[in-house]
Parts: C-alpha cells; structure tokens; sequence
C-alpha cells in the first residue's frame, strides 16, 4: 500500500487521459434562506461509496510447471498465476466527509488481501484493513490524521485503477506498504507542504516494540504539472529479547517521487529510493552491520485518443545484500531489471479499464555446473534467467 491515496489518485487522473474532470453545477439563489440551508448541510456531511475489482490472465512464455510468476522468490507481487483466469482484489471503501473532518473505512478482500494483508487480516486471510483512519482540520493549512492510513512512500499504489501499469514493481513490493499512527501536515502554500508522523511500525497493526518510528513527506510544486515529494521512513524493528530489553536496530527508506505533465496528454514520472537495515527486522533477523538496497523506475504515459493511452515503465532493483525478499534459489541477494509496456482501454464512461500488458524480468545469469537460476520452465527445472509475460488486466471502479 502505497503513496497516500488521494495524493495519488490526483497524480493518475491527467496522465490516464481519458478521465473527466468538472461537475453539472446548480445556480443558487443568494438569499439568506438558501445560505442557512446550505451551512447545514455542510454540517451534516456526506458519505460516499467507492471501490473496485479486478481480475487478469496472463500467459507466461517460459511455460513454468507450477503456473506461477513468483520465480525463485518474490518475482511478482499480485499477478502471481500464469496460464489461467485469475480473480485479483476486491476494494470496498467508504467515507464521511464534512468542512473540517473525514472518516475512511478501507477494506479489501480476495486472493490479493490474502498476499498484502501483512498482518492485517480480519477473520481470515481473505479480508483485510486498508485503511482505517479519520482526519480534522485545525485550519485550511493544518491538519492531523490518526489511524491506519497507506504509506507515503512510492509511486506506485495497492489500487489497480490508480496505476497505469498493472504489475506492480519491485520498489512498491519491496515496501512499506502501511502504518498505523499519527500524522500532521501543514501546507505552507498550495505548492510546498510537509508532513511529519509517528508510527508503531512498518506495516502492522500492532507494535513488536516499544520504539517508534518516523515519517515525513516534503511536497514541492517548482513548476505547474510538475510535483515532487521526498519521503522518509526511519524505525527500530528488532524484536525485544528475552528480558524484554530493546535491541539496537535501524530500517531506512529515503524516497523520491516526482511526476511532471508533459503536455496533456503525455507524462513522465519517476521514483528512486534507497533503504538499509542494521540488525533485527521483526524477528526475521538481520545484519550486524548496515546492509542497503536501491531501485530506480522511469514511468511515460500517453493518451492516444480519449479512450485509450499507452504507458511504458523500466525498472532496476538491486537486492545484492540479500536484506529485501528479492534472493536467488539459493538463498543469495540478487538484482533485476524490469521492462513494463501496457496499454489502457476505458470504457462504460470510465468505469471499466482493460489493460493488456508485455513485462520482462531479467536477472543475472548465474554461472557454474547445475547452478539453477531464478525461474522454472516447463519441466520444472530452473533453467531459465528471464521472465516474459504477456496478458489481460480487467478492471471495474465505482
């Protein structure tokens, strides 16, 4: 779960290009009984209802004997499943709204909530909280959020609508995806704004320990079209040890999100982060000393015509030190580079998106005698060092 949702959402809209903007207004008399009315409604608020489901075939030319994407480890994040029709989220989200607060209610269920629940499941692993959290604003600039609220961190997000790509990349599965706290945000002008939080951990409803961790998100506009947030994640994840005592330890993420509209219809994006941990990463151990991993990815999209846009994504995610998921058969830190095409088909005025899309992994070829390398081809064995697929990502939001 990725960047803040709305923040997002409002990034995605110009470069998906076939999304409208602008509501049928009514004329209002301005008498001092339409204004009465008018103030308490406001008062009252408003609750809205959206959400989305989607679901995807997608072929995988290496013609694995499991029928799976994942590789030796982590290769995908939600389209795991090769070679068959595939149901994938299903979001239900639902929010009151009014002129000084909003409450979210997040939820998602199916296969990928069982994948992305993180400790976060309700009842069982097929439903699970997104977000939960409610906002007030002291004035028009300050505001404070409490809850469980998605990651600032990204460029990518859990939505399948929001993004224009349908997989997902090795930076938003490599985290964090959520937190559950405190933040503020002030907004010093409508292009400039900080926020600065307090959170249990990453990604978890409960904390492992008594520490906690820091976010924070500078939000920069130098230029109209072009926005750039710089994100930071900072927190002891070590377990406490046998006499309760809190071990040291440190996970960092240091992120660059930046987007620019080109033109209308043509957009350019990219994010780069760099993260480390130095011991314990909630239970799963850790290195003694301060080990790191990296990724770049260069987003261009284009709306050809109102209906239909095409977006290209390269990727690179070095996990050479082995501290992310990203590792080889053996167990080893790896790296990979990722090439993304897909298109983006809107129809029944936006509410259904079809996405065809082409993605190939590249991971280093690894030498000497029955070495097995990162993916399976038809036979079982681990013969092969890339991955190609090709499918079909359809989608409904409402």
């Amino acid at each position: 779960m990725r960047k803040v949702y709305c923040t997002v959402l409002s990034l995605m809209v110009p470069f998906l290009g076939f999304a409208k903007s602008g509501e049928d207004k009514k004329a209002v008399k301005a008498d001092t009984t339409v204004v009465a009315e008018a103030a308490a409604e406001e008062g009252k608020g408003a609750f809205a209802f959206s959400g989305y489901l989607d679901s995807y075939y997608m072929a995988n030319f290496n013609k694995p004997a499991s029928r799976s994407n994942m590789g030796a480890t982590n290769a995908r994040v939600f389209d795991q499943r090769s070679g068959q029709f595939s149901l994938g989220l299903v979001q239900t989200r639902v929010a009151y709204t009014n002129a000084k607060s909003e409450a979210v209610v997040d939820l998602t269920f199916g296969p990928n909530a069982n994948m992305g629940n993180y400790g976060n499941a309700l009842f069982s692993t097929a439903l699970a909280i997104k977000q939960a959290y409610f906002t007030y604003k002291f004035t028009d600039k300050f505001s404070m959020t409490a809850g469980q609220f998605g990651t600032h961190i990204g460029y990518e997000v859990i939505d399948a609508p929001a993004n224009f790509n349908y997989s997902l990349s090795n930076l938003f599965n490599n985290g964090p995806f959520y937190h559950a706290g405190l933040k503020a945000t002030y907004a010093f002008s409508d292009k400039a704004s900080l926020m600065v939080g307090v959170v249990n951990n990453v990604d978890g409803l409960g904390d492992n320990n008594r520490a906690k961790g820091i976010i924070s998100q500078l939000y920069l506009q130098p230029a109209s079209g072009w926005n750039v947030y710089l994100n930071y994640i900072g927190s002891n994840e070590a377990n406490t040890d046998s006499l309760g005592k809190q071990p040291e330890g440190l996970y960092q993420v240091f992120d660059l999100t930046t987007s620019f509209q080109v033109t209308e219809k043509f957009l350019l994006g990219l994010n780069a982060a760099y993260g480390s941990q130095k011991g314990d990463y909630q239970g799963a151990g850790g290195p003694l000393g301060t080990e790191s991993w990296s990724g770049v990815a260069v987003y261009a999209n284009t709306a050809l015509t109102d209906n239909f846009g095409i977006g290209a994504r390269y990727e690179y995610f070095n996990n050479d030190n082995g501290v992310r998921g990203l590792l080889t058969r053996g167990g080893m830190g790896t790296k990979v580079n990722s090439v993304t095409l897909t298109g983006n088909i809107s129809l029944a005025d936006g509410h259904i998106l079809v996405k065809p899309e082409f993605r190939l992994d590249a991971y280093p070829k690894l030498s000497g005698t029955g070495e097995e390398q990162q993916f399976e081809d038809s036979d079982g064995n681990w013969t092969k060092n890339s991955q190609t697929t090709f499918g079909l990502a359809f989608i409904y939001k409402f």
